[in-house]
């Protein structure tokens, strides 16, 4: 493994390098300057860089990314930064904050690792290499992840930070209003809607409205009905794995087709199964496994080798309900579920139903 640190301060690589030691990895870290190629002329895996300062400095590491497109981009922010970085969040496949946290960074690289031997596809890594505008992670679905975690953190504090961004607050109500989700008296603030309907379920609002707000090249109805789509799959995926691994399942159907968001690259080369494009994607964004691998083999559950029924099998039953494809009967029979086929197929047409 080869990060590549763009014009940082070398005490940041040098802490680097004594973490690495410390973990017993052999992994190798170089600095770079501008757009000079990389000590010992071999090609990076990870570039490590801040935000761009001027022109010049902009101009030099899109030049760099360019001539490595397979190399996963890593953008450090300083604090208080977000707001001058949207112009280059779209070229970040993962954004850090400053000071680093050599232990984050070492985690973002092997969960990298990870995908990639899930995922070793040469096409696959230059396809997504080559895409302009990568479909960015959905930062306030991060946020809130944090803060519910925190047992301090209650609904006010949830509240305001949801009230940060205007237009996802206005998202997010109207999705709260839809059939899904109502209880029929209409929701009219995001506190309302945070009490009523609860932290989970408010967070998957928030991923939906995130993930299908700005698709790029769709149009309204088009993005629309996707978010449908997704929703009425992240229902049935969690009535189809009830328990600990619902909110997992969950997640997996509303990211399902995320792979269909991403726009095709300029030099007109094809598109990969959108499947596993949609996998790499949210490996990159920083997904947990059990939901990559899900997304990734969801409509060829057999190749998860050892891994029974759990989060894959759920979004394969829930994505071919809803989307009508045909379900491998001949892996359900082999994990013992082939006989819930009928009890899923009504709880899908319950949910069709409910929204109508």
């Amino acid at each position: 493994m080869r990060i590549a640190f763009v014009d940082e301060g070398p005490d940041l690589v040098a802490g680097l390098v004594r973490a690495l030691d410390d973990y017993g990895l052999d992994w190798e870290v170089v600095a770079v300057r501008g757009a000079e190629a990389p000590a010992g002329g071999e090609a990076p895996d990870v570039l490590v860089s801040g935000l761009p300062t001027d022109a010049e400095a902009r101009a030099a590491l899109i030049d760099l990314r360019e001539r490595h497109p397979d190399a996963v981009r890593v953008l450090l922010l300083e604090p208080g930064q977000e707001a001058g970085a949207l112009g280059q969040l779209d070229g970040a496949h993962r954004v850090l904050q400053k000071p680093l946290d050599a232990d984050e960074l070492i985690n973002t690289v092997e969960g990298i690792v990870d995908l990639r031997d899930l995922l070793d596809s040469e096409e696959l890594k230059r396809y997504v290499g080559r895409v302009d505008a990568v479909p960015a992670a959905p930062r306030m679905y991060f946020q809130l992840a944090r803060l519910i975690r925190d047992p301090e953190i209650g609904l006010t504090r949830i509240a305001d930070e949801l009230s940060q961004d205007p237009a996802l607050v206005a998202r997010v109500l109207r999705l709260c209003n839809s059939a899904y989700f109502s209880a029929g008296r209409e929701i009219t603030d995001v506190r309302s809607a945070v009490a009523r309907l609860g932290l989970q379920t408010v967070h998957q609002v928030v991923l939906a409205s995130e993930t299908f707000g700005h698709a790029e090249g769709l149009s309204v109805i088009e993005r629309e009905f996707m978010q449908d789509r997704a929703l009425r799959i992240s229902r049935l995926a969690a009535k189809v794995l009830p328990g600990s691994s619902a909110e997992q399942a969950s997640t997996a159907g509303l990211l399902v087709e995320v792979g269909r968001l991403l726009p095709p690259p300029q030099d007109g080369s094809l598109i990969p199964d959108y499947a596993q494009a949609g996998a790499y994607l949210l490996g990159l964004w920083g997904l947990p496994m059990p939901i990559v691998e899900a997304v990734a083999f969801h409509r060829q559950p057999r190749r998860m080798h050892g891994t029974g029924f759990w989060i894959t099998g759920a979004l394969h039953v829930a994505a071919g309900l809803v989307m009508g494809d045909p379900l491998d009967e001949a892996y359900l029979h082999s994990v013992g579920m082939l006989g819930k086929v009928p009890q899923w197929q009504a709880l899908m047409e319950q949910d069709l139903a409910r929204a109508a």
